[in-house]
């Protein structure tokens, strides 16, 4: 089981797939709409648990803003072209691994990047 802050922009069909799969998942839409980007991400560093996100702008803060991402970012990178299969492809690429926290990882169609952050 994962423990996930998933953003504003992720679908609820997502977020019901990875919950009926066993994974924590507190809803940016649900819990703080409108948060500001760094609240979003110091709320998941506060709770440890992995944000996932359809917007890249996390990089940046993580990355040259210096903002602390050590229980990992995933952006999500892939074509959506429904609800559904935004939904089988976070449960899928979501579930292979248990190595997201220090990463920003970027899952596409057909491959997931790592990087370490700082």
């Amino acid at each position: 089981m994962l423990r996930l802050l998933a953003n504003e922009n992720f679908s609820d069909d997502a977020i019901e797939a990875l919950r009926l799969a066993g994974h924590d998942v507190a809803w940016i839409r649900t819990d703080a709409p409108g948060s500001s980007d760094p609240d979003v991400l110091a709320r998941a560093q506060a709770e440890d648990r992995i944000l996932i996100t359809f917007d890249k702008d996390f990089g940046e803060l993580a990355f040259r803003a210096g903002l602390s991402a050590a229980s990992g970012i995933v952006l999500f990178r892939i074509s959506a072209p429904s609800a559904e299969y935004v939904a089988r492809t976070a449960v899928s690429a979501l579930g292979n691994r248990t190595d997201w926290a220090g990463h920003f990882t970027v899952i596409e169609d057909h491959r997931i990047r790592m990087t370490l952050l700082p």
